[in-house]
């Protein structure tokens, strides 16, 4: 990974065989990251995505291999007890352009990421919501 920041925005270059979320929770400690949006494209071909079933509360995995391109991908950077707390969404397709997509588990960089984390000034926390199952944006 590499990245240059300017201004409030890091500019984040990802390459073969690195892991998104790994790569972008260790920039956040790094850099001390306490709130971002996040932002990318590049191209993946070992994915893990995941829809919540809100009746059973829970995450359901679908993993997927081969050559994708990511069309989307989209997230927060907030904490969690002071830990760097990641929720991001991807969306890729492949060759016969068919998108799969989801809560992301996991995509690891076939060719190039690029990716965008646009640090907000401030902090927000998560807290474990019963009702709900997940960790929610905590105002307190």
């Amino acid at each position: 990974m590499e990245y240059r920041k300017f201004n409030d925005t890091y500019v984040v270059r990802l390459d073969p065989q690195e892991e998104i979320l790994t790569s972008l929770a260790d920039l956040a400690d790094k850099e001390n990251i306490r709130l971002a949006e996040i932002s990318g494209l590049g191209a993946v071909n070992d994915i893990q995505v995941g829809v919540y079933n809100t009746v059973e509360k829970q995450y359901h995995a679908n993993n997927f291999t081969g050559f994708y391109e990511i069309t989307s991908l989209t997230g927060t950077v907030t904490r969690q007890g002071g830990n760097v707390y990641l929720h991001v969404h991807m969306s890729a397709g492949d060759g016969k352009g068919h998108v799969v997509g989801g809560h992301l588990n996991k995509a690891v960089i076939s060719a190039t990421g690029e990716i965008l984390v646009r640090v907000i000034d401030g902090e927000v926390g998560r807290k474990y919501s019963e009702a709900i199952g997940l960790n929610l944006f905590d105002f307190d």
